[in-house]
C-alpha cells in the first residue's frame, strides 16, 4: 500500500504593489515509478533466456514491460512459488541471483529430455579435475553422489578409465566446447546432459567455483548428486525439498533425496527384466565396455573414407555433420564431443545437408532437403522454414553446401556444378546467379560436400579431402584429409 504524506504549508499573502505580477504556482507532477536498474534488467534477461527460453532481441530493445518478457517472468515466478506479478521485485531478483544448476527449467528446451538409459549398469569416467580438492577426495565424492541414486534404484555405477564411458565427469570454465559456457564464480555451478550416446550423460562443473567437501564454498557431493539426476533423465522439480530443485541448497548429509526424487527414479528405472543384470555382473569391467555390449552407431572419425555432409562454425566451436550424427571441436581445445545431432539440438531428428554461421547474428542455419532450421546456441528457434525463403527458384529443392563470408556479407549456396550468392544485408539473391562453380572457383571440378570460411580462406570439403581456397586469388593453396580437422 502506498501512503501519501501531506505536509502543511503556511502561505504568506503579500499585498502586491503597482506593476507587481503574482507568481504562478504549478502543481508538482506525480513522479513515475523508478525503473529497475539496467544491471537488474540485464541479469533478468540473461536468466530468462537461459532457463525459460526468452527470445533474444538482436537490436537490444528488450523492455521489462514487454509482453514476452513479462510472460517469462511470470513463468519463473510460478515455478519458484513466488508472488506472480510479472515484475522484477526483490524476491524475484533474489532467486535470479542465487547459485544454481545450468539446466533450463522449461522442459521443452532442457538438455534432459525425459529419456533413460536402456540398461542398468552405467559407466562413468572422471576427466579434468578441480584443483580445489585432492583427486582422491573428488573420486570419493563423485562415487558417493552416484551411490545416492544407486541406493534408490536398480542401477549400478562402474568407474572406467575409457573416454567412451556413458557419463564423462569434467571440471571446466567459461566456454568448454558444448555450447553452454559457464559464467565464472557464482550463478551457474554445473550442468549435465540427459541419457544418450556421445555427450549424453556428460556432467560438467564450473571450475571457477570453489569446490569443497564441507559447508563452505559449494559442496561437490551435493551438486554432483543433483547433476547426476539429470544425467539419469530427471528434470528440475518445483519442490524445495527435492534434490532436483534448481537452486543450490546448503549442505546437508542426511535425507538428500526427497520422497518425490525416490518415486521418480524408481519410475524411470524399474527392476531389470529377466537376468540381464546377473549376466553383466559375470563380466570383468573391461568387458562391460566392449563394442559387443555398447555398439557404436557413428562412423569412426579417423576412418580413411570419412566424408562430411556439412561443416560450420557455431559460436566458439566447429561442427562436423555426418548423417544423423556430429562431431564438435572447440576452437581453443583439443577435446572432440560427438553424438547424435538430437542430443545437442533436440528438435532436429534428421541429417544435415548444409550449414552456415552468420556471426553478426550469432545464428546458424541448418539445411535438410528443402527446409532449414535457425539455431542460436543449442536452441532451435521455431519450426523449419522453406529454402525458398532465401529467394531460390521453385525447382531448387536442396543444396549441397553453404558458406557465409562475413567480410562481404554474402552467403554462397552450392548445388551440383552451380552456385548462388545471397546478400545477407538486403536479403536478396545477387543479380546474375546462379553461376558455374568452375568459373567462380577455378580448380574445383567436383561436387562440394561442405564449405567453411575461416581466417580469410574458404575450405571446400570434397569427398575425404578438404581444399584450402584463396578466393581473392582464385586458386587452391592446399589440400589435406578432411578428418585431419578432428585430429586424425
Amino acid at each position: 500500500m502506498h501512503v501519501m504524506l501531506l505536509s502543511c504549508c503556511v502561505l504568506v499573502l503579500l499585498v502586491p504593489g503597482p506593476g507587481f505580477t503574482a507568481p504562478t504556482f504549478t502543481p508538482k507532477e506525480e513522479s513515475t515509478p523508478t525503473p529497475e536498474p539496467q544491471v537488474d534488467l540485464k541479469l533478468a534477461t540473461d536468466y530468462l533466456q537461459q532457463y525459460y527460453h526468452l527470445q533474444n532481441d538482436p537490436l537490444g530493445r528488450m523492455k521489462r514491460s514487454g509482453p514476452s518478457f513479462t510472460s517469462k517472468v511470470k513463468d519463473m515466478q510460478i515455478f519458484f512459488g513466488l508472488n506472480v506479478t510479472g515484475r522484477l521485485d526483490s524476491d524475484t531478483l533474489e532467486v535470479m541471483r542465487s547459485p544454481r544448476c545450468g539446466v533450463p527449467d522449461v522442459e521443452e528446451y532442457s538438455n534432459t529430455r525425459g529419456t533413460r538409459w536402456n540398461k542398468n549398469v552405467i559407466t562413468y569416467s572422471i576427466g579434468r579435475y578441480t584443483r580445489d580438492l585432492p583427486r582422491s577426495t573428488v573420486d570419493s565424492l563423485i562415487e558417493s553422489a552416484f551411490s545416492v541414486w544407486a541406493r534408490a534404484s536398480s542401477l549400478t555405477f562402474v568407474r572406467s578409465n575409457a573416454r567412451s564411458a556413458d557419463i564423462m565427469v569434467e571440471f571446466a570454465s567459461y566456454a568448454h566446447g558444448d555450447l553452454f559456457p559457464f559464467d565464472g564464480p557464482g550463478r551457474t555451478l554445473a550442468h549435465a546432459f540427459g541419457p544418450g550416446s556421445g555427450i549424453g550423460g556428460d556432467t560438467h562443473f564450473d571450475d571457477a567455483e570453489r569446490w569443497t567437501a564441507g559447508e563452505t564454498g559449494f559442496n561437490l557431493f551435493v551438486v554432483a548428486a543433483h547433476e547426476f539426476g539429470h544425467a539419469l533423465g530427471l528434470k528440475h522439480s518445483r519442490n524445495r525439498e527435492s534434490l532436483m530443485y534448481p537452486n543450490y541448497k546448503p549442505f546437508r548429509s542426511a535425507n538428500l533425496l526427497s520422497s518425490e526424487d525416490v518415486a521418480k527414479i524408481k519410475a524411470l528405472y524399474s527392476p531389470v527384466r529377466g537376468h540381464l543384470n546377473n549376466i553383466l555382473t559375470n563380466f570383468q569391467r573391461n568387458n562391460w565396455l566392449s563394442s559387443a555390449l555398447f555398439p557404436r552407431l557413428m562412423q569412426d572419425k579417423c576412418a580413411a573414407d570419412l566424408t562430411f555432409d556439412a561443416v560450420s562454425i557455431l559460436g566458439d566451436s566447429t561442427f562436423f555433420f555426418r548423417e544423423r550424427y556430429l562431431w564438435i571441436k572447440h576452437n581453443q581445445q583439443d577435446d572432440i564431443k560427438e553424438g547424435p545431432i538430437s542430443n545437442f539440438m533436440p528438435k532436429i531428428e534428421t541429417s544435415i545437408d548444409a550449414a552456415f554461421w552468420v556471426p553478426r547474428r550469432s545464428t546458424a542455419y541448418l539445411i535438410h532437403d528443402s527446409m532449414f532450421w535457425t539455431v542460436k546456441g543449442s536452441l532451435v528457434k521455431g519450426k523449419p522454414r522453406a529454402l525458398s525463403h532465401f529467394g531460390f527458384p521453385v525447382w531448387v529443392q536442396d543444396v549441397d553446401a553453404a558458406v557465409h563470408i562475413a567480410t562481404t556479407g554474402r552467403t554462397l549456396f552450392f548445388m551440383h556444378d552451380i552456385y548462388w550468392s545471397y546478400n545477407e544485408n538486403r536479403k536478396v539473391m545477387d543479380f546474375g546467379y546462379p553461376r558455374y562453380i568452375s568459373e567462380g572457383f577455378p580448380g574445383l571440378n567436383s561436387t562440394i560436400n561442405a564449405a567453411l570460411h575461416k581466417d580469410g580462406f574458404i575450405y571446400f570439403f570434397v569427398g575425404p579431402q578438404v581444399y584450402k581456397y584463396d578466393y581473392m586469388q582464385k586458386l587452391v593453396v592446399g589440400v589435406e584429409k578432411a578428418n585431419s580437422w578432428l585430429g586424425c
